[in-house]
């Protein structure tokens, strides 16, 4: 291996996912320059640990000194948050979706309690069900009642099911989630359970950001957290946001020496960055996505591509469903095998039946793109070799809504 392996890996994966080929991944998102240079920056180097009260014998102000721009970009952040989500509070530290999960958890739960979340085999994250997360913490989950029809929530069962088992904890959000949740009757059965409701925003980040798809916090989620890099175009990490002091207090004593040591300032900074960018561009990216999602469905489906829930319009957020019973019918292979089909074609797929529409979105593409998407994917579909098509409809495309 030459000492210049990483730089010349580094090269051949940017011209391949930035310039050659087509992301349709619904877990993934580019960043601007800005955000990128932010990423790449002297941050990245750095620490900074506010203390502001006596420790050790004496007061001591932070654990590091040269730290003042560096807890500046924190603050900023936060604020930033804010304004972007409608909250009180903001917390930019963890490092992932998943890590902000944790933290809100460990911040709601005491070991033996109850949590129930959306079932695993209705897209809900496998880290909320055992042996992940609830077995760490020592907690007791469930799923909530789910109407597969729809592909959505059974609120009324799942109310009745939180005043039954009064969980300690109620999870919304799911790693598939194409229609919004009517979260009214889930919101008064915890209020009568005493259960705490939050949502995770992970894939719909970017959405609720731009005021589309739903508004967790003003529907009755005490907490909303999630991944900042999937529909909403940041940088990988996470993101937490509340309007109760009792939650931020609780969240704050977990980060430092619990979850939380080095937040990665590099990504605190990038992370500020995108939130410019969705203060001033968030409500038009996010309608946007939506739009793209609804046409680019419609397209396929017109060409005999097998998708779930045309009858309800395909979908109100970035992912599409494929049908995996119609591809293995109608191509003759699983999932998996399809997606590397697709992918010699340089249009890049998820291995289990999800198609997004965020990061073309991010690119500039429209409505009036995805025809000619959907002709270039059904002919990949075919197992037809159609790169120099993918290559030349990127070429037409750099990226949006971003500050100059």
């Amino acid at each position: 291996m030459g000492q210049s392996y990483f730089i010349r890996q580094m090269r051949a994966q940017q011209k391949w996912r930035l310039e050659d080929s087509i992301n349709l991944l619904p877990s993934e998102n580019i960043t601007s320059p800005q955000v990128r240079a932010l990423l790449s920056s002297d941050f990245g180097h750095r620490y900074t640990l506010p203390i502001n009260a006596e420790y050790a014998g004496g007061f001591l102000e932070n654990g590091y000194r040269g730290s003042r721009i560096t807890t500046e970009i924190e603050l900023s952040a936060d604020k930033l948050a804010c304004e972007v989500f409608g909250s009180s509070h903001a917390c930019v530290q963890p490092l992932s979706g998943h890590i902000a999960a944790m933290i809100v958890i460990v911040s709601v739960v005491t070991r033996g309690d109850k949590m129930c979340s959306i079932p695993v085999a209705s897209g809900g994250y496998d880290g909320y069900e055992q042996p992940y997360i609830p077995d760490i913490l020592g907690l007791k989950a469930s799923s909530l009642p789910f109407d597969a029809s729809r592909y959505n929530l059974d609120s009324a069962k799942s109310a009745t099911f939180i005043r039954r088992n009064k969980p300690r904890l109620v999870i919304l959000g799911a790693s598939f989630i194409p229609f919004p949740y009517d979260m009214g009757p889930v919101k008064d059965a915890c209020e009568d359970a005493g259960s705490v409701l939050v949502y995770d925003g992970s894939h719909v980040l970017g959405l609720i950001a731009g005021g589309t798809f739903q508004k967790p916090l003003e529907e009755g989620a005490e907490i909303l957290y999630g991944s900042t890099h999937k529909s909403f175009f940041g940088p990988q990490g996470g993101l937490i946001v509340t309007n109760e002091d009792g939650h931020d207090d609780r969240i704050r004593k977990n980060l430092t020496w619990r979850i939380v040591d080095n937040a990665h300032w590099n990504r605190v900074g990038a992370l500020g960055q995108a939130l410019l960018e969705s203060k001033r561009f968030g409500k038009q990216y996010a309608k946007q996505v939506v739009k793209n999602s609804k046409k680019l469905g419609k397209e396929l489906s017109d060409r005999g591509f097998p998708l779930m829930f045309g009858q309800l319009g395909f979908t109100e957020s970035h992912q599409l469903l494929i049908d995996q019973k119609g591809v293995a019918d109608k191509y003759g292979m699983t999932m998996n095998d399809f997606s590397v089909r697709v992918e010699r074609s340089n249009l890049i797929i998820d291995s289990v039946a999800r198609l997004g529409t965020s990061e073309i979105t991010r690119m500039g593409m429209k409505e009036g793109d995805m025809p000619e998407l959907a002709d270039l994917f059904i002919e990949a579909a075919e197992g037809k070799n159609v790169r120099k098509g993918v290559k030349d409809l990127r070429e037409r495309f750099d990226i949006a809504y971003t500050l100059s």
